[in-house]
């Protein structure tokens, strides 16, 4: 039987426990959330601060030059370049995920369809915006040109034959935790000559991520996350070096263009990463992201994903120690190396077990139909977080407190 005592022995062990004090976190609160929303680094209140109250406020327009904010999208993607295995030059921070998805699947149709080759294929369980996007893009270009496919997410691998243009996945899947093999995927894509673009919302920056070494094609990813850059925080592009020059993404903006202060009314596209930029940069949400990728400079990403592990087991102990693991329905692998930083359980009332144990300040996430998430985030989380966590889960399902009425009332984001 796990003790406390245990725990506590492990927290003071933990090679990345001073990254805790780096976070601003609310007493009495722990907070399993963090693949949804990361918590907020206090180096980014600083910096917010600063860009807020000098840049702008003292500076103005001056600062565009002399605080460099033009350059903050290549700057804030050199940083998260190394974070997914890629090098400089070969991301870019902008825009959203979904924006982003549809530069990067036009492009994709574009160069890569013919009659013979028309199909984007996914998994029917991929996060929702990626699947519709691909149903937009469908509908905008016709099934002739752009044929979209959803098959069940064991047999993506199976399903790439020599029909298909891109497979379009997530690494991490959003509901059961469950990591994909992307090198597979990647070499059975390109055997048959289709190109692959991968969805990293759920695992940039809580594992390591090799996608030169993989020779992913293309890439989108979130920064809010394990990035902790913030709510809405801009997100990533990723274009392998090979393909930069090749594709051609349809938001021709300005900040796209070879040289946007020419005001040339015909758009050149930068030959480089930099043509999947559309408008101007959200200077402030990205001064953001840039302070909290400080956190990632020196950090070894494997040390993250060890803890990672290491905490998730943790809870999935806790729960079989207190006899929960016949209530709560595990939709996540039970292999620790086959899950993100993640787990996933059905429950008849889902939902208003997340509200009872947020009440009793254990921050998870409900995604439906009734399922409850418990995400960790290894820089803020310790190991004594996820022993109240767990008794604080089994009180409340002992209890039956989530069966007040208060709690099953729908909130408008859930």
């Amino acid at each position: 039987m796990i003790k406390l005592d245990e725990i506590k022995t492990l927290d003071k062990q933990d090679p990345l426990h001073s990254y805790r004090d780096q976070f601003s976190l609310p007493k009495n609160t722990i907070y399993l959330d963090g693949n949804s929303l990361g918590a907020l680094p206090t180096r980014v209140k600083q910096r917010v601060k600063a860009v807020t109250e000098q840049q702008w406020g003292e500076d103005l327009i001056s600062s565009w030059n002399t605080h460099d904010w033009v350059s903050l999208p290549q700057q804030v993607g050199n940083k998260i370049a190394p974070v997914i295995g890629a090098n400089p030059g070969d991301v870019i921070c902008c825009d959203s995920i979904s924006v982003n998805l549809f530069k990067l699947l036009s492009a994709a149709v574009q160069f890569n369809t013919s009659r013979q080759r028309n199909k984007i294929i996914s998994s029917s369980d991929n996060f929702p915006t990626d699947l519709y996007i691909a149903q937009g893009l469908q509908g905008l270009l016709g099934s002739e040109k752009c044929h979209f496919v959803d098959v069940e997410e064991e047999q993506l691998l199976s399903q790439i034959d020599d029909s298909v243009a891109i497979v379009l996945v997530t690494e991490v899947n959003f509901r059961s935790g469950k990591r994909l093999d992307i090198a597979a995927l990647t070499r059975k894509a390109h055997q048959h000559g289709a190109l692959i673009i991968v969805d990293l919302a759920h695992s940039a920056g809580v594992m390591p991520i090799h996608l030169n070494d993989w020779q992913v094609d293309m890439a989108v990813g979130c920064t809010y996350k394990y990035l902790n850059g913030g709510p809405g925080a801009p997100a990533f592009v990723y274009v392998n070096r090979a393909l930069q020059g090749r594709l051609q993404q349809p938001i021709a903006g300005w900040f796209g263009h070879r040289s946007p202060f020419e005001f040339s009314p015909h758009y050149v596209a930068d030959t480089g990463i930099k043509q999947f930029l559309a408008g101007t940069p959200s200077v402030i949400s990205m001064a953001a992201v840039d302070a909290a990728l400080e956190l990632f400079a020196d950090l070894d990403l494997q040390s993250v994903r060890t803890k990672s592990l290491q905490l998730g087991s943790l809870f999935d102990e806790l729960i079989e120690q207190h006899g929960l693991q016949d209530k709560l329905q595990r939709l996540s692998p039970t292999e620790p190396e086959q899950r993100g930083s993640q787990l996933s359980y059905a429950f008849d009332y889902a939902y208003e077990l997340c509200q009872a144990l947020i009440d009793r300040g254990v921050i998870a996430d409900f995604r439906a139909p009734n399922y409850i998430r418990f995400g960790f985030a290894p820089l803020y989380n310790s190991f004594e977080d996820i022993w109240h966590a767990v008794q604080a889960i089994n009180d409340v399902i002992a209890s039956e407190a989530y069966k007040e009425p208060r709690w099953s009332k729908r909130q408008a984001v859930t």
